[in-house]
């Protein structure tokens, strides 16, 4: 799969394709739906598929810190996107320039001029351009007089309700990582490398795999049971604390990864962390034997409850 950032990398081989936009965080059973339509419409036509997403999203650039928190990062929506056959991901970088476009221009230089679209599938609900002005009205009546085809998207329902982003991270939020799992159509994981930190987990006899959030939140923090999946195929348990570790007067938010019975280096490695069950929230203790304790007491739990499942 092809992966173009910005308008200013388009060639002319990129124009005429089958079309969607959209944030796609999380890459759930609603984008799959999504994502399908518009492969089996550009084998149909005979033209390549392409998925138009924003980086940053664009809740992101206008509300900075106080947007709600990704369910994947970039990376990892690339890879889920790719493995649905699309053709090509074209990364369009919002920021002001893009944001200050009206909405006759955001089609022009996109739709037409850009990609050179002949068949579109868009929500209906969606809006673009400058103070969000353009709609799916708009995009028709283009369509129409610029020779291409717009259509909405199929909504997906899960228990009577729409499958959505929100949805899902309110699921998390709520530690029901089962319900989370049915809504994307895997189980909700975590991916990324593992780092060096301050070694010390390895300093209390309890080391743990480290991986940085990139200062970017998660839609829950505390103490998890969870399995970690290694590059080489491994399922290993763990427990895993997410947050930003006030006992030691930590400043970001970091994803730390405990693997029982486990004694090998991960460093560099890419983990993915599958999130099972919610064990207690994050808490700041008096000292670090205090929280040694709570850890091993946690990891006592996690023992439990995964004996329990057998």
């Amino acid at each position: 799969m092809e992966l173009i950032r910005g308008l200013h990398n388009l060639r002319d081989q990129h124009r005429g394709c089958v079309a969607t936009i959209g944030n796609f965080d999380g890459v759930h059973l609603g984008h799959h739906r999504v994502l399908d339509q518009v492969r089996e419409k550009a084998a149909a036509l005979g033209l390549p598929s392409v998925a138009i997403v924003f980086e940053p999203q664009p809740r992101e650039f206008f509300e900075g810190p106080k947007a709600p928190p990704r369910l994947t990062r970039f990376r990892d929506k690339f890879e889920l996107i790719r493995a649905h056959g699309i053709d090509r991901v074209f990364c369009l970088h919002f920021n002001q320039s893009l944001r200050s476009l009206t909405a006759e221009q955001f089609i022009d230089r996109l739709l037409l001029s850009g990609l050179a679209v002949k068949y579109f599938v868009v929500g209906d609900d969606f809006r673009f351009g400058c103070d969000r002005a353009g709609d799916f009205a708009l995009l028709q009546h283009y369509g129409n007089s610029h020779d291409f085809t717009v259509v909405n998207t199929r909504t997906h329902l899960i228990d009577d309700e729409r499958v959505s982003s929100t949805r899902i991270r309110q699921a998390l939020a709520e530690h029901r990582f089962e319900l989370a799992g049915r809504l994307l159509g895997r189980p909700y994981q975590v991916s990324g490398k593992v780092i060096h930190g301050r070694k010390l987990g390895r300093q209390l006899g309890l080391p743990t795999a480290n991986i940085s959030l990139q200062r970017k939140r998660l839609a829950f923090d505390g103490v998890y049971i969870v399995d970690a999946l290694t590059e080489d195929g491994q399922r290993l348990a763990g427990v895993a604390n997410v947050g930003v570790r006030p006992t030691v007067n930590g400043d970001h938010p970091l994803l730390e990864v405990h693997l029982l019975d486990f004694s090998g280096r991960l460093y560099g490695q890419r983990l993915q962390v599958e999130f099972l069950a919610h064990v207690r929230p994050e808490q700041k203790f008096d000292g670090v034997e205090a929280l040694k304790q709570q850890i091993l007491d946690d990891i006592a739990f996690a023992r439990s409850w995964r004996e329990g499942r057998d």
